[in-house]
C-alpha cells in the first residue's frame, strides 16, 4: 500500500535543544493529530553536542511522523532550515523555531493566505494586530526593529518583520526559494524573502500571537554585524549568482 503523502511538513532546525525539544514535539504533535490530515515533522539536529539527537529518536519511535537529520560540525540556523526544507515531501512546508515562540496553533492564522493563493504567509510581529505576549528586551526589540529598516531599504521591500521563526510556504515555492539560498546563519530568512520577491511570489505578511523565550543563540552584537555583512553580499552579489530555473532543486551551496 502506497504511503499517503503529507499535507504539511513541519521543519524545525534545533541547536542543543535538549532542555525543550521534547515538549516541543509533544506538542506540536498533539495538535497536529487533533487536525486529522496526514504530516511529518523534520527535526534538523544542526551539530548539537547536547543530547538533543538522542531525545528526539527515543520520541520518533512512538510517533513515527517525527524525523530526526543530523549532521556535524554546527554550519548555521540557514543551513539547517535549507536542509529540512529541500527533503520536505509535505504540500506545504512550515518553519518554526524550536522554542515555539509563535504557538504552532498559529498555524490557522497562515493557511487562509494560502487557501486564497499566496505561495508564502509569514508571521509578522510589529503589526498593530499582533499579540506579544512576552515581548523582547527593549534593546533587542529596538535593535531588530532598526535592522529591518534596513533589510527594507536594501533587499526585501514593505516587508515589517522578516525575521520571526514561523514561515508557511507551498511545496513549489519553497523549492524554488531555498534552492537558490546560500546564506548558512541567521541571515537565511531575509535571504529567502529576497528570493521570494525576485521571483515574483506575493508574501502574505499576518499579525501573530508571539512571546519572547529565553535561551535565543543570537548574540546582537556578533550576529548583527554578521547579518550585516550577509545584507551587503545580498544586495551585491546573491542575485546574479544565483541558479536558473533550470537548477532548482541542486544541493545547495555553502555560506557561512
Amino acid at each position: 500500500m502506497a504511503e499517503i503523502a503529507p499535507r504539511l511538513s513541519v521543519v524545525i532546525p534545533a541547536y542543543n535543544e535538549q532542555d525543550r525539544i521534547e515538549r516541543t514535539l509533544t506538542r506540536i504533535v498533539e495538535y497536529l493529530d487533533g487536525r486529522g490530515a496526514p504530516y511529518e515533522i523534520l527535526v534538523v539536529s544542526d551539530g548539537s553536542t547536547d543530547a538533543t539527537e538522542t531525545i528526539v529518536q527515543h520520541f520518533a519511535q512512538t510517533h513515527p511522523q517525527v524525523k530526526l537529520f543530523a549532521y556535524q560540525p554546527n554550519r548555521g540556523k540557514g543551513y539547517a532550515v535549507r536542509y529540512g526544507i529541500l527533503r520536505a515531501h509535505g504540500e506545504r512546508i512550515l518553519f518554526s523555531d524550536a522554542d515555539l515562540a509563535t504557538p504552532i496553533e498559529e498555524l490557522e492564522t497562515l493557511e487562509p493566505y494560502l487557501d486564497q493563493g499566496y505561495p508564502i504567509a509569514i508571521g509578522s510581529r510589529p503589526l498593530r494586530e499582533s499579540q506579544l505576549v512576552v515581548r523582547q528586551p527593549f534593546y533587542r526589540e529596538m535593535a531588530g526593529r532598526a535592522f529591518n529598516k534596513v533589510v527594507q531599504l536594501l533587499a526585501v521591500r514593505g516587508i515589517h518583520d522578516t525575521q520571526c521563526g514561523f514561515k508557511l510556504f507551498t511545496r513549489d515555492a519553497a523549492q524554488a526559494i531555498f534552492s537558490r539560498c546560500r546564506l548558512n546563519g541567521f541571515s537565511f530568512d531575509f535571504e529567502a524573502l529576497f528570493y521570494a520577491q525576485r521571483l515574483g511570489y506575493p508574501i502574505a505578511e499576518v499579525p501573530i500571537r508571539w512571546m519572547h523565550q529565553e535561551g535565543s543563540k543570537v548574540r546582537l552584537f556578533r550576529d548583527g554585524l554578521r547579518m550585516l555583512r550577509d545584507l551587503m553580499w545580498l544586495r551585491l552579489n546573491a542575485w546574479r549568482s544565483a541558479p536558473n530555473p533550470q537548477q532548482v532543486g541542486a544541493s545547495p551551496a555553502k555560506r557561512d
